[in-house]
């Protein structure tokens, strides 16, 4: 088996990204939109063509020479095996305008700080998981959004065995064996944690 080589999503194809978030299940059906929709949106209002175009168009899928992209994407011998995205923290409305989301119990800061970016999915596709990808997603990730001048990339990760949809931000080893510090626990089973640059 090769090594892992990660690549800005806008130097994806709109195929290896229909194959990373498969056919089925909770990555399909997000299409890393959850904290994407606006005020007043929901998944079942929003269709699942809807997500999908907005993905493509937030990634800039099959235009290497974008300037923006939302994310990267993780290849195994050709093969897209991985998704992490990151971006702005404020990039994602649904994220930054409810004070009330886990993320923010007991926080309070400027949520809409530009130089702040944030990870909110990390997952490998069905059939490759069992393998340490994420590990090498989240450190691509911290230099990716350094070179982007970002200040701080901050994470959510869950502390504690995950229900069934809920495990998309990953566990909270992976961002700890990158340097990320945890800075606030909003719950039992949520952790907020950062690196600084």
């Amino acid at each position: 088996m090769g090594s892992l080589t990660i690549k800005p999503a806008n130097q994806a194809s709109r195929g290896d990204l229909a194959a990373l978030f498969g056919s089925r299940g909770p990555a399909h059906e997000c299409q890393c939109q959850r904290y994407r929709l606006a005020a007043g949106e929901a998944f079942g209002n929003t269709p699942i063509e809807e997500r999908t175009h907005r993905l493509h168009e937030q990634t800039a899928c099959g235009n290497a020479a974008a300037t923006t992209t939302s994310g990267l994407v993780g290849y195994l011998d050709g093969e897209p095996v991985a998704w992490c995205a990151v971006a702005p923290r404020a990039s994602y409305a649904g994220l930054v305008r409810n004070a009330n989301q886990t993320a923010w119990r007991g926080r309070d800061e400027d949520r809409s700080d530009a130089s702040v970016w944030a990870i909110t999915c990390l997952f490998t596709r069905v059939g490759r998981r069992g393998h340490d990808y994420c590990c090498g997603m989240v450190t691509a990730a911290v230099e990716f959004a350094r070179e982007r001048g970002a200040r701080v990339l901050e994470a959510y990760p869950i502390t504690e065995r995950a229900n069934w949809g809920e495990e998309h931000p990953g566990g909270i080893d992976v961002y700890l064996d990158a340097g990320f510090d945890v800075v606030h626990r909003p719950s039992k089973r949520r952790a907020v944690v950062q690196v600084r640059f």
